[in-house]
């Protein structure tokens, strides 16, 4: 009888855990598609009117105007046609509620843990994760948090079974978060309240140079015992990972640029770059792309423009920069307003074109996955979606169709149901 009970309690459960989960993820391709009638915004700055984009077998094989249909035919007409949105630096999939410790997973115990793989700890069942699709977010890098050097981020699509199947990119890169060149006051400790020169920097940037000269000379020489840290940093000495460094201010930018690159390290991204503006000949110089993370905020200082930080992307463009959105201010959950992100960015007068490219052509091209991702183009993923009308305002993004590698996505949600459950109720009235 008790273990009839324990059967019993097992399989409730688990109904339960079904029940919690996101939609089940879509099949493969079957059939040639042919999107017809569309705008087609490409994501590399330019559109095609009444375009016909034709896919099989998860891959673009035809895109233009004027192109003759294939198989199953959706039509488009005044509608628009865009890749699938693309959303770096956050830890979707890591953390579920905030106040919950139990379903956090993004940040370690330890300050230089390269070796810390966010992939394998992603959950493609999250409901946060859920929740990008319906807003054309539909790839993301999913990156730990914490640390001096906070792990190795890997890139997934959103619409899998399990980290397995989810992984676009394994172990794409690493994290740095470069030491503040000032810091708040302690007024606890009885220093003065505000900004003040961090005292400790000198000391915290030596800690990290030598950790990654040992990393380095690891690399280069025989072993006889494995080092996890030093064996995890390999890929940013021999080109084939990318190092992304959190910094904001010029000093911590260019000393940071600087001596990574004396370091060895061969392929750096800037994420944050508050001040990057005004060190824009330098950053080309060195040709490094920019993720910037404040774009919804109040600025920093109290001689800063009021909407300094809205009009920071446009800046960087202006500046002939690389750049992407990576909006580090947004809580996971709202980095489904990422399209939103990028739309306010042309009411700061940047052409509607460009800033798209900020959460897809230049974002995939930041990340590496511009070979399949990020734009249309024939031969390249249909990673894509179709939207009813301007998929950067949120008045016009209502996705009727979305595919990630030719699999046509459910838009169903956690926030649809509770839509058709409420209108349902307040209907009857």
């Amino acid at each position: 009888m008790r273990k009839i009970k324990y059967i019993v309690v097992a399989l409730l459960i688990g109904f339960i855990q079904t029940g919690l989960g996101q939609q089940t993820p879509a099949s493969a391709q079957t059939e040639t598609i042919s999107i017809t009638g569309a705008t087609a915004h490409i994501g590399d700055g330019t559109k095609i009117d009444n375009c016909t984009l034709i896919f099989t077998n998860g891959k673009i094989t035809a895109l233009g105007a004027g192109i003759a249909p294939q198989g199953k035919v959706i039509n488009a007409s005044g509608k628009h046609l865009y890749p699938g949105f693309i959303a770096p630096g956050k830890s979707l999939g890591l953390i579920e509620v905030n106040a919950v410790r139990a379903s956090n997973d993004q940040d370690e115990i330890g300050a230089m843990i390269p070796h810390i793989r966010s992939l394998i700890a992603y959950n493609a069942e999250s409901k946060v994760v859920e929740s990008m699709r319906p807003n054309g977010v539909l790839l993301g890098q999913v990156t730990p948090k914490g640390g001096r050097i906070s792990g190795t981020s890997s890139i997934v699509q959103f619409d899998a079974w399990n980290w397995e199947d989810a992984a676009v990119k394994v172990d794409d890169g690493i994290h740095l978060n470069w030491p503040s060149t000032f810091r708040r006051g302690r007024w606890w400790m009885g220093e003065p309240r505000g900004y003040q020169p961090n005292k400790d920097y000198s000391e915290q940037v030596e800690e990290i140079l030598s950790f990654l000269r040992n990393a380095n000379a690891y690399g280069k020489g025989k072993t006889t015992s494995v080092n996890p840290a030093f064996e995890a940093s390999r890929g940013i000495f021999t080109g084939s990972q990318r190092l992304f460094v959190y910094a904001q201010d010029e000093k911590q930018i260019i000393d940071a640029i600087t001596a990574l690159k004396e370091a060895g390290v061969q392929n750096l991204v800037l994420v944050g770059g508050y001040h990057a503006h005004r060190i824009t000949d330098f950053l080309k110089k060195h040709d490094i792309p920019v993720l910037v993370n404040y774009t919804h905020t109040l600025p920093d200082f109290a001689d800063d423009d009021y909407d300094f930080t809205y009009k920071l992307p446009k800046l960087l463009v202006d500046g002939g920069l690389l750049v992407g959105l990576q909006n580090a201010d947004a809580s996971n959950f709202q980095t489904r307003n990422l399209p939103f992100y990028a739309g306010q960015v042309v009411g700061q007068g940047l052409e509607k074109e460009k800033a798209l490219q900020l959460i897809s052509g230049n974002t995939a091209k930041i990340l590496g996955i511009d070979d399949l991702y990020g734009t249309l183009a024939v031969g390249k993923s249909a990673t894509l979606f179709v939207s009813e009308g301007d998929a950067l305002d949120m008045r016009g993004n209502q996705l009727s169709n979305a595919f990630i590698d030719g699999r046509e996505l459910s838009l169903e949600t956690h926030q649809t149901e509770l839509w058709k459950r409420y209108m349902g109720k307040y209907s009857q009235n």
